[in-house]
């Protein structure tokens, strides 16, 4: 795992402890949520105001992300009183994957943080990795990719990285997720029995470079329409970043401030920068010279 998010960034993971039972479970529900009437999905009481779709910077077709979406954070899928109407069966098995898919997330996080020296949770008084990630704070995405009939120029989702420590993804049998290698696009290949890792910002940030936090695209499909769920490992707000080690390439941030600088890149440029942004300087010969390292 700690080679593949050092090349890759991402990879695939089976016996991971997710019933696939629960996946298909999950892949039913959310295509019984999609098919409600758009006004009903964009309501602000479904689901907490979660919906989403398209993509609001968008200036052009080759920008549009051709998608839709409920961005649920964890603490909103939990309460027994939210009133979920026709889907009364559909809080119990967000609540069933994010529970599942966050041990699988905290598991491989873990496991790749000991793989660069840090000690394992537990009685010796070590913290967990990583810190500030609980129940509270962490996300569950419920996507749909519907047929498109412009999909030579358009994407289901367009380029870009995740915001987080870890994504946990379960796509289905459609396929679509490409990830960039060596300057080309590089198809994820649909797994039945596997679960899909990916290495986010936070994590890229805490290791020094050590494991990549990969810019992945989704492409659009001209017949078919395509369902995933993805658990988003993330801490709260004001929780550190932190650092495997010193020399970090990074200034000091918390969570809250990196959503704020990639929320006001989008705003003035339409797009994200993120990690750049928070690269320490160094003085060469009385210049200013941003560290920046070319292999992400």
């Amino acid at each position: 795992m700690a080679r593949a998010a050092s090349e890759w960034g991402f990879f695939q993971v089976v016996n991971h402890g997710v019933g696939l039972e629960l996946l298909e479970e999950m892949r039913r529900e959310q295509a019984k949520l999609f098919r409600l009437p758009f006004g009903t999905k964009d309501k602000a009481g479904l689901l907490n105001g979660s919906y989403r779709w398209g993509n609001p910077t968008a200036t052009s077709l080759g920008q549009l992300s051709w998608s839709e979406s409920f961005h649920v954070p964890l603490p909103s899928v939990s309460p027994e009183g939210c009133d979920y109407g026709k889907l009364s069966t559909l809080r119990g098995v967000m609540q069933e994957v994010a529970d599942a898919m966050s041990r699988v997330a905290d598991t491989v996080a873990g496991t790749l943080a000991e793989n660069l020296g840090h000690e394992a949770g537990g009685g010796g008084g070590e913290s967990a990795f990583p810190g500030g990630c609980d129940g509270t704070t962490c996300f569950l995405r419920l996507n749909r990719y519907p047929a498109c009939p412009f999909a030579a120029d358009s994407l289901g989702m367009v380029p870009h990285t995740d915001s987080d420590f870890l994504t946990i993804l379960f796509q289905d049998q459609v396929g679509g997720l490409q990830l960039i290698k060596d300057a080309r696009w590089v198809a994820v290949k649909p797994h039945a029995e596997a679960l899909i890792v990916n290495v986010g910002d936070l994590f890229q940030a805490w290791s020094n470079n050590k494991y990549k936090s990969v810019e992945h695209k989704v492409v659009a499909n001209s017949s078919a329409e395509r369902f995933s769920v993805a658990y988003f490992l993330c801490p709260s707000w004001d929780s550190p970043v932190g650092t495997c080690g010193e020399p970090s390439p990074y200034k000091p941030f918390t969570f809250g401030e990196y959503r704020r600088s990639v929320q006001d890149d989008v705003e003035r440029t339409g797009k994200k920068i993120g990690l750049p942004n928070f690269l320490k300087r160094s003085t060469v010969d009385g210049l200013d010279h941003n560290i920046v390292d070319h292999s992400y």
